[in-house]
């Protein structure tokens, strides 16, 4: 590949950029690269980095977990046998109203003695851009477990789970809540 030479216009460009430009390093002395910080372990698998909004998958619901409950009454629930003792519905609410009605909920349903609850999200709308990147759908069906892993609900949720289909499949979930104490 042969070079081509600069033009005068390009050269006196270049010259000027100079002029203005700032040095980093005023006295000739880079200073030393700071050290790598270590990697941070996180508590909860669904618990948010620093400066990171929502979890970055499009097809995240909930991530799998141990079992913490009793293996009996996990398989129920999961065949969707075990009735859910309270329910709220979340369709249609903004991130602003949908948080704190869900906080108020789970708190409620287990100082009230509540063991399983169904939060229904829906399953969101189909995103008609269809361009290169995917547009996830459903942000209430992505931010419910993250909101549901985090304080203050954290301590009173035991176990989160997608319901049956006859409890509204993807588009809702089984909460089992601790003993209230």
């Amino acid at each position: 590949m042969v070079r081509r030479k600069l033009t005068d216009e390009e050269i006196d460009l270049w010259h000027r950029v100079v002029e203005r430009a700032e040095r980093l390093h005023v006295d000739g002395n880079p200073t030393r690269p700071l050290p790598k910080p270590k990697p941070t372990r996180y508590p909860t698998p669904l618990a948010p980095r620093p400066n990171q909004a929502t979890p970055p998958s499009p097809t995240l619901t909930v991530r799998p977990q141990s079992v913490q409950m009793d293996r009996k009454a996990y398989g129920r629930m999961k065949r969707g046998k075990l009735v859910p003792e309270g329910r709220i519905d979340l369709h249609g609410m903004t991130l602003e109203r949908a948080h704190p009605a869900l906080t108020r909920f789970i708190l409620s349903s287990q100082a009230s003695g509540r063991r399983l609850v169904l939060v229904i999200t829906g399953k969101g709308k189909e995103s008609k851009d269809t361009g290169p990147i995917p547009v996830p759908r459903g942000i209430l069906r992505r931010n419910v477990p993250h909101w549901l892993s985090i304080p203050p609900l954290a301590q009173a949720v035991l176990h989160v789970e997608n319901a049956h289909i006859s409890h509204g499949g993807e588009g809702a979930y089984y909460v089992y809540l601790r003993k209230f104490r």
